[in-house]
């Protein structure tokens, strides 16, 4: 969709006025702005135009978070609706109509199982704020303290939610393999490796001298995203499922970035059947506006009052974006389309790897895409492993895409990971677009190699 015409931008030395004043007065920390040296100051849908007056096709979509893309009309209606009512937009934690519709549009879109059963906890306004809620919540009920998480994963950047994620130093986590294809933990991929890694987790939970306490809990997000877009696969999802009700440990899904249609089914533990007892919900349900819950089966609800508290918990512009944005995808089937059009995505870039060795991987679940890149000429711990990852062709082909008006971000463990995370509402001539701009990317790095 086209940015509409309004007043002129603003020109160059703007934009380079606002990017230098944030170099020197933003802190080191600032991660998206590093690679992306644009000042946005207009965007509907996939595009975001600069105050360079650069149009930009945007594949990032707020790292997931705008699942209509940016500025969609239900989503401003809805908070204009909000804002001409007069009604409070601060209210802590009391009951609003805003609310309600809220919770009971969120309520219908719930695998049935959990939604007829189901309390809802509202959060501070960040995903990571719902993982400790979660965590805080699953040792609570059971009393026990351990956590089983897996290797990969990301849950956010708070001490609680660090402890899960994969990149932890100090934990009260306990960690497992999570299963991939390209470079399987025990070397062999597909269902075999998954099976395995079934095995393993099997193993801790039964062998009384497994080193880990009785689990309060076991986390998991059904893709992994910024652990290099690894979907789950479902029997492995399924395994987990059965492993966990039959040693009593609540299964924890993180659908921050897998919900709401991103992965070509509303909730991404629906392609595997699996009704989790606890869903971590933030990024799209707030239809682009900060909102983050947990939604639990009614058997954990044994906080005193207070357990868990946040002074901006009841965002009223959020919950009406985010009722807006639960119920457009859901009454336009988004998530069927974001399947069918993961598919032909997939289908094309896996093509595109065929010319370029250096492409090791293309992977992912609907509209959460990955490119993994490699050093195919690089040292191989043995013949069949995969080469090595090649984190700055990444970054190479991220600079070309950004040349060409197309926004991508990296992931993986090494950086090495090319995402395309675009809108559910993306238009078919759209990703046609995409991709050419992603083909001509590729050929520009390909050109610039050493012989």
């Amino acid at each position: 969709m086209a940015v509409t015409e309004s007043a002129p931008v603003a020109p160059t030395t703007t934009h380079e006025g606002v990017l230098r004043r944030q170099s020197a007065r933003e802190s080191a920390a600032r991660t998206y702005a590093r690679s992306l040296p644009i000042v946005p100051v207009r965007a509907r849908g996939l595009t975001i135009e600069g105050a360079d007056g650069r149009r930009y096709l945007d594949c990032l979509s707020g790292a997931g978070t705008l699942a209509l893309g940016h500025n969609h009309p239900v989503v401003l209606d809805a908070i204009r609706t909000v804002l001409d009512s007069e009604a409070p937009l601060h209210v802590l934690d009391l009951a609003t109509p805003v609310k309600d519709a809220f919770v009971t549009e969120l309520f219908r879109s719930l695998p049935g199982d959990l939604a007829s059963r189901a309390r809802v906890q509202f959060c501070g306004p960040a995903g990571t704020d719902a993982v400790e809620a979660a965590l805080k919540l699953v040792r609570r009920a059971t009393g026990r303290q351990t956590v089983l998480t897996f290797t990969g994963a990301y849950h956010g950047m708070s001490a609680g939610a660090l402890e899960v994620s994969g990149g932890a130093t100090e934990t009260r986590a306990a960690r497992l393999p999570y299963p991939q294809d390209y470079r399987c933990p025990f070397g062999i991929g597909g269902e075999s490796g998954a099976a395995l890694a079934s095995r393993l987790t099997e193993s801790y939970l039964t062998d009384p001298k497994s080193g880990i306490p009785d689990p309060a809990g076991m986390i998991l997000e059904p893709v992994q995203g910024e652990g290099g877009v690894h979907p789950a696969p479902d029997n492995w999802l399924r395994r987990m499922r059965e492993l966990t009700r039959e040693h009593g440990i609540p299964l924890i899904a993180d659908e921050v970035q897998t919900g709401v249609g991103r992965t070509g089914a509303f909730w991404a533990v629906e392609h595997s059947g699996v009704v989790p007892d606890v869903m971590v919900l933030s990024k799209a349900i707030g239809g682009s506006l900060p909102l983050a819950v947990i939604v639990y089966h009614e058997d954990l609800d044994v906080w005193e009052p207070g357990a868990h508290a946040g002074t901006f918990r009841g965002n009223q512009l959020a919950m009406a974006a985010g009722t807006a944005t639960l119920a457009y995808v859901r009454e336009h089937g988004l998530a069927r389309r974001a399947a069918d059009l993961g598919a032909r995505m997939l289908g094309h870039l896996r093509a595109l790897a065929v010319a370029y060795p250096w492409v090791g991987d293309v992977r992912g679940r609907g509209l959460m895409l990955g490119v993994e890149l490699v050093d195919p000429d690089g040292a191989r711990p043995e013949p069949s492993a995969p080469p090595p990852a090649a984190p700055l062709r990444a970054a190479a082909v991220r600079r070309e895409c950004l040349r060409r008006g197309l926004i991508v971000e990296l992931g993986g463990r090494h950086s090495a990971v090319v995402r395309l995370l675009p809108p559910l509402t993306i238009t078919d001539e759209q990703v046609s677009a995409v991709l050419d701009r992603f083909a001509e990317a590729l050929a520009a790095v390909h050109r610039d190699l050493p012989a």
